[in-house]
């Protein structure tokens, strides 16, 4: 069988509306029309496709019982799922209280129908690239923002911050102060970013304790400076105060060896198309990971900018100098 993007699931074999059938086909989806649940849930959604459609006109328990199944499923939850409902009373309730992410009813007018569902996969994509965690843009999202700025031919800057000697501090004290010094750090990120650069400025959070974010590049100094300075004043009220009077613990490196582990530090690597030319996301994120990885050989909290060209001229006039927005400008 060819791998679905679409799923048709019709327990009475009943085919979908015309309009929708059209919808469908202009997604340039390979469509599997399925009757069986467990059918459904062993062959067709565990290959995820981009969207299922489940019709509820005849048979709405089984429809309705199918949709749970599917949203119950942490791998499958995430398909965005529709359901073409009859005239029957409750239906709509029970589609939506089953899971449902959109309802069709027969009576809808096509055209509605067509923007309803589209909208299920503009919410549907949306929601697959923001990170669980922090809630800020995930990996598809910064490879897209970067590759727009490429095309309208602004200067930038990417810059990816990196914790250091975070594994032992998870060692020490556990996932879930982990999990909220990563928080911390990602309010913190945004709220520097947004604040100085307002809506110039875009931060994602690729995992971890690794975040991408991306302004123009006059920013570097304003916006890179307040964030190492902010966080070397947060960090060692993550730790006991035994530990922070210190200022390091015992603990084991990478390698397993004990060791005196210095407190949290950031490290931030940054890449500029003011002196080079970037052709791609890729190629920004390697040289930012470069930087990055720089960064984290020197001691404390610090940015580095890369200051490597290529044969292409630099502009002979300055770049204006950043004018930050106005006070509560940005997000």
């Amino acid at each position: 069988m060819q791998q679905p993007n679409a799923i048709h699931f019709s327990p009475d074999g009943a085919k979908l509306p015309p309009h929708v059938r059209a919808w469908i086909g202009s997604q340039d989806a390979a469509t599997v029309t399925l009757s069986s649940a467990d059918e459904l849930m062993s062959i067709g959604l565990r290959q995820r496709p981009r969207m299922a459609l489940f019709d509820a006109r005849k048979n709405a328990e089984a429809a309705f019982s199918a949709v749970q199944r599917v949203k119950r499923d942490s791998y499958t939850a995430v398909v965005p799922c529709a359901v073409i409902c009859g005239k029957a009373k409750g239906d709509l309730a029970d589609a939506f209280d089953a899971g449902a992410d959109e309802v069709i009813r027969d009576s809808t007018d096509a055209a509605e129908a067509v923007r309803r569902l589209d909208a299920m996969l503009v919410r549907s994509e949306r929601d697959l690239v923001v990170h669980p965690s922090t809630r800020l843009a995930g990996t598809s999202a910064i490879e897209t923002e970067i590759g727009r700025r490429l095309a309208l031919g602004e200067y930038f800057a990417v810059c990816y911050a990196d914790l250091d000697h975070f594994k032992e501090f998870n060692d020490r004290y556990s996932y879930n102060e982990g999990d909220r010094v990563i928080r911390i750090l990602a309010k913190l990120l945004h709220d520097v970013v947004k604040g100085t650069c307002a809506e110039q400025g875009f931060i994602g959070h690729i995992g971890g304790d690794d975040f991408i974010y991306i302004i123009p590049y006059n920013a570097i100094p304003s916006v890179c400076g307040e964030i190492v300075a902010t966080f070397d004043l947060l960090a060692p009220y993550q730790y006991s105060e035994q530990d922070r009077r210190a200022g390091y613990f015992f603990g084991k490196d990478r390698r397993g060896h004990l060791d005196r582990v210095p407190l949290m530090t950031l490290s931030i690597g940054v890449v500029t198309n003011l002196r080079r030319s970037l052709s791609s996301a890729r190629q920004a994120s390697q040289l930012a990971t470069e930087m990055k990885t720089y960064a984290k050989s020197l001691p404390g909290s610090v940015y580095t900018v890369d200051r490597r060209s290529d044969e292409r001229v630099t502009p002979n006039e300055p770049m204006p100098a950043f004018r930050e927005p106005r006070a509560g400008a940005g997000e």
